[in-house]
C-alpha cells in the first residue's frame, strides 16, 4: 500500500484507558475513537444528543455523514461522562458566540465545572474541564485538559487536496509562504498536512473560529531547513511528535505560552494538538466500540 505521508511515522501502539480517568492540571489527555461503529451502538448513542446536536445530524445529506457526526458527538459525551462521572446523555453544553462548545456550570463528580473566563461569560471558577475534538476519514480524536485552553485537528491524507500551493498563498503569512514553497515534492503533503492542522488546531484552541485570519499567525519554523529537520519525527514516550513550536501572532497576548506538537496518529493521518502553557505532559488512549 502507498504511503500517503512519506517520512511521517505513526504512532505504534494506542493503550487501553484506565476505568476512572483522573484528568491533572499538567496533563492533557489525548483519546482516539473510531467513527466505524455497529449500527446498534450509533443507535444508542443518537439518544444521548440534545435537540440541537439532533438538527444538526439531521442536517447532513449523506448517511454516512451523519453517521459520523452521531458518533463523534456521541462519543465526545461517552468522554466527557467518563470524567465527571455522569450519564453522557446529561452532558449539557453551551456555546460561545464563535460557536464552540463549553459545559454549563454545574458540581458533579470529583471536578468542578465553570464556565472558563476567555469563554466570554465572566465567571472565574477553578476546575474547568476544556476539551475539543476533530474528526477525518474514519478517525475521531478528542482533546481534555484542565484549566487549560485546548484545541486538536486530524486529517486524512487520503483527502483530495485539489490545490495546496493556493491554499497556501490564501491562509499562510507571506513568511510562511516562502518557507513551504519550494520543498521536495515527495514531503510536500506531509509538510502541508502537519502546517494546515497547526493552523486548526490554535483557532480550535482559541475558540473564536475563523475571527482570527489564517494568515495573522505563524506555525512553521523560521527557515526551510528547520522546518524538514522539524518533520524528522521523533519518539516521546512512544508518541511520535515534531519538535514542539511555540506560536507567534499579533492577536493574542498570552500566544507566547502556546505549545504545538504535531503528530501522526495513524498510517495516512496528520495531526496537531494545542494547549496553553510548557509543561504539560500528553497522555493518551484508543476507545473501542463494543459489539
Amino acid at each position: 500500500m502507498k504511503n500517503l505521508l512519506p517520512g511521517a511515522r505513526a504512532l505504534p501502539h494506542w493503550p487501553d484507558p484506565p476505568r476512572d480517568p483522573s484528568l491533572p492540571e499538567n496533563e492533557v489527555h489525548i483519546w482516539r475513537l473510531p467513527l466505524i461503529a455497529p449500527e446498534t451502538r450509533i443507535r444508542a448513542l443518537r439518544e444521548t444528543l440534545d435537540e440541537q446536536e439532533l438538527r444538526r445530524a439531521d442536517r447532513f445529506r449523506f448517511s454516512q455523514h451523519r453517521r459520523h457526526f452521531i458518533v463523534a458527538r456521541g462519543g465526545l459525551r461517552v468522554l466527557l461522562g467518563r470524567y465527571l462521572q455522569r450519564p453522557p446523555e446529561q452532558i449539557d453544553f453551551e456555546y460561545n458566540q464563535y460557536g464552540k462548545p463549553f459545559l454549563k456550570d454545574t458540581d458533579i463528580g470529583h471536578c468542578e465545572q465553570k464556565m472558563p473566563d476567555h469563554a466570554g461569560t465572566g465567571d472565574s471558577g477553578t476546575g474547568a474541564i476544556e476539551f475539543n475534538l476533530s474528526h477525518s476519514g474514519e478517525i475521531a480524536l478528542y482533546a481534555f485538559s484542565l484549566n487549560r485552553r485546548v484545541g486538536i485537528d486530524i486529517e486524512w491524507a487520503g483527502r483530495k487536496i485539489n490545490d495546496s500551493e493556493q491554499i497556501i498563498t490564501r491562509f499562510f503569512s507571506p513568511r510562511e509562504v516562502e518557507v513551504l514553497s519550494g520543498l521536495p515534492a515527495h514531503l510536500d503533503k506531509t509538510v502541508f498536512l502537519a502546517c494546515w492542522t497547526r493552523k486548526e488546531a490554535y483557532i480550535k484552541a482559541l475558540g473564536k473560529g475563523l475571527s482570527l485570519p489564517l494568515d495573522q499567525f505563524e506555525i512553521i519554523p523560521t527557515s526551510r531547513k528547520a522546518l524538514l529537520t522539524n518533520h524528522r519525527m521523533e519518539f516521546n514516550r512512544e508518541l511520535p511528535i515534531l519538535n514542539d513550536i511555540s506560536v507567534s501572532t499579533t492577536d493574542d497576548s498570552r500566544a507566547a505560552c502556546w505549545t504545538i506538537r504535531t503528530f501522526t496518529p495513524d498510517a495516512d493521518y496528520m495531526a496537531t494538538i494545542v494547549a496553553e502553557g510548557r509543561k504539560w505532559e500528553t497522555r493518551y488512549w484508543r476507545w473501542k466500540w463494543d459489539v
